[in-house]
């Protein structure tokens, strides 16, 4: 008994990283919580007599566990008969898990995440982000010391690659959705018309129609009349990674605008306000309304 009340008690202390690991390991706040239980019910069976450093162990122990969720995960992506169903969308993190992961991690690492084989994930993950050794990195994925520290290497190099190719394009949408939600703001007919396609168009969900949005709006007067002077409260923020516009009230999300830039022009505007929908989304709130 006074083990398990010891090792409840060391669970619970580290709780918080073990979450961040398994957050960033897999992008999904279900998922983590789900590593999180799963690595609970391991370390509750087992012999605590000889751990002498909790906070490693706890965390080897998340690690292999969303190891395993990784590979089951690319198993299906890989599965040529299509007969399982598609994984489920990223749960909404918390605020605080907003502002790790803008901090922490950036915008270039969530989308390439997605593209490294689980053992160099983890090893970027753990190392990069979470200070861990090659050593220890090495005994999780079965392999040496070296080998860690060259997958690592290998997940940083693509990382850093993917930043600088798509910093550019990221920021020109940017600044196109920063200049659509001051002159919504200001009213400013004319500017609106300068940052929409000829034929742009306008959709909202049935709930942000609920709401009082406009259904439907097709060609640049139609779409800026919708919007002169209106937005005043949307906040620009990265949905997904992807420059956006997010209405929250009470500080929940009510409504994501989503954007299609083209050609430096706004052709696309879609209104969510479905909460299932929003509750899948990753939102990170940015500087300068």
């Amino acid at each position: 008994m006074v083990e398990q009340d010891w090792l409840t008690e060391r669970f619970a202390e580290h709780h918080d990283r073990l979450r961040a690991v398994a957050y960033r390991m897999l992008r999904s706040a279900g998922d983590a919580e789900d590593a999180v239980q799963e690595a609970w019910l391991r370390v509750s069976r087992a012999d605590t007599g000889q751990v002498e450093n909790p906070g490693g162990w706890l965390t080897t122990v998340v690690a292999r566990v969303c190891l395993n969720m990784l590979e089951a995960r690319q198993v299906r992506r890989e599965d040529p008969a299509g007969a399982l169903p598609p994984e489920p969308a990223a749960s909404h993190p918390g605020p605080e898990d907003d502002a790790l992961l803008a901090d922490s991690v950036g915008v270039a690492l969530m989308v390439v995440l997605d593209t490294l084989t689980p053992a160099e994930r983890l090893a970027f993950v753990l190392h990069d982000i979470f200070a861990v050794s090659f050593g220890e990195i090495g005994d999780i994925i079965d392999r040496s010391p070296a080998a860690a520290r060259q997958l690592a290497s290998r997940a940083r190099r693509r990382v850093q690659g993917a930043a600088a190719a798509s910093d550019a394009a990221r920021s020109r949408k940017r600044e196109v959705v920063e200049a659509f939600l001051a002159a919504s703001r200001d009213g400013d007919f004319a500017a609106l018309l300068s940052l929409l396609d000829a034929n742009a168009v306008l959709v909202a969900d049935p709930a942000a129609v609920r709401m009082g949005a406009t259904a439907e709006a097709r060609g640049a007067d139609a779409v800026a009349a919708v919007f002169a002077g209106r937005a005043e409260a949307a906040r620009l923020a990265l949905v997904d990674g992807v420059p956006a516009a997010v209405w929250a009230h009470r500080g929940r999300p009510q409504v994501v605008f989503t954007f299609t830039v083209t050609g430096g022009k706004i052709t696309g505007i879609e209104l969510r306000a479905d909460p299932d929908q929003l509750r899948d989304l990753d939102m990170v709130y940015l500087g300068g309304e």
